[in-house]
């Protein structure tokens, strides 16, 4: 009887176990840049509530890894989000959103699910709604000095940042007001130099310099 039980048991755990979804571990850098600065004090965050914000353009550098059994070694992503309000904001609602997703050309047609799949996993509902898949050249370039970053998706997305510097203090009660908007491991506010969307599907574009709006870091899931 015991034994029957012990067949029994293995038997439900591999049933368990081929049910779930094939892990996926993958690393590499990522850059987050908003229409509104993160690093701050309250009375610019204040000043910028509901009124600036409302965009984000998102970008990973898979250096390593798979998603659901797929190999994503060496491709890069881009989200660009579209919110109703500020994104970060406690006490106004930013959903629902509109995104944008921007796939490296070089990835197969499975790679590119499975690209998809790992920004909605990782974003979760900054890309519910995905209005418009595009692909293009992505070069995402990190330096050796934290905060200096370039990033080009083809004629659609660009953002240039370097690290902040005593002369970006303000007010003098600087901290970072708004954390990162998707799961990281590690993130340090930057300078952003330019960002900007050339793109279709959200209805706007735009082009942004000299602000203390982005995020560099690195992801690990």
């Amino acid at each position: 009887m015991k034994r029957v039980f012990g067949v029994v048991v293995g038997v439900f755990f591999l049933l368990v176990a081929s049910a779930l979804p094939l892990s996926a571990t993958i690393k590499g850098d990522y850059v987050e840049v908003r229409s509104a600065d993160v690093y701050t004090g309250p009375c610019f965050a204040n000043s910028e509530e509901s009124l600036e914000g409302k965009q984000a353009i998102l970008a990973w550098k898979i250096r390593e890894g798979n998603w659901q059994g797929v190999s994503l070694d060496g491709l890069n992503v881009v989200a660009v989000v579209k919110a109703n309000a500020t994104l970060g904001d406690i006490y106004h609602n930013p959903y629902p959103t509109k995104s944008v997703l921007i796939l490296d050309e070089r990835a197969n047609s499975q790679q590119r699910k499975a690209l998809v799949e790992f920004v909605k996993s990782a974003a979760g509902p900054l890309v519910k709604d995905v209005v418009r898949l595009d692909t293009a050249p992505i070069v995402l370039e990190m330096s050796d000095v934290h905060g200096n970053m370039k990033l080009v998706a083809g004629n659609l997305a660009r953002v240039c940042t370097r690290s902040l510097c005593q002369g970006d203090h303000l007010c003098g009660n600087e901290e970072v007001y708004y954390p990162p908007l998707t799961k990281v491991a590690h993130a340090m506010p930057a300078y952003t130099l330019n960002a900007a969307f050339t793109g279709e599907g959200l209805g706007e574009v735009w082009d942004r310099s000299e602000a203390r709006s982005a995020f560099i870091g690195s992801f690990n899931l």
